[in-house]
């Protein structure tokens, strides 16, 4: 349930910065959805290849080209996705920030509600 409602919350991101940024647009609500499950899914499978890949660049900037793995997974799941399109790597890495922002801020409201205080 909660995978759920975090895919839901992360397409209701999605919406939001396709309309607020200028480089970045979605088709409707289920390419919505359909761009947080592809993204879920690079996230889950792509990401950690790409950061074991270019670890030593990510040492040299101290962990910065992480924004430049993020901005290329956007651009992947650009490129799957026909409902979605990100205009260049900058919006990309932009839209990327933002989208972890966003994202981190609503998951936030999800706690855990068996979470107890003991005395």
């Amino acid at each position: 349930m909660k995978t759920f409602l975090k895919i839901i919350l992360t397409a209701i991101a999605v919406l939001i910065l396709a309309t607020i940024l200028p480089g970045v647009s979605v088709a409707g609500y289920g390419s919505a959805i359909i761009i947080a499950v592809v993204i879920a899914l690079l996230n889950m499978f792509v990401r950690p290849l790409l950061i074991f890949f270019t670890l030593p660049a990510t040492l040299v900037t101290f962990g910065l080209f992480i924004f430049v793995i993020n901005a290329i997974i956007i651009l992947m799941a650009d490129k799957l996705i026909d409902g979605f399109q990100v205009s260049g790597f900058f919006a990309a890495l932009f839209f990327s920030v933002l989208l972890s922002i966003f994202r981190s801020a609503l998951f936030s409201l999800l706690t855990d509600e068996n979470k107890s205080i003991k005395n």
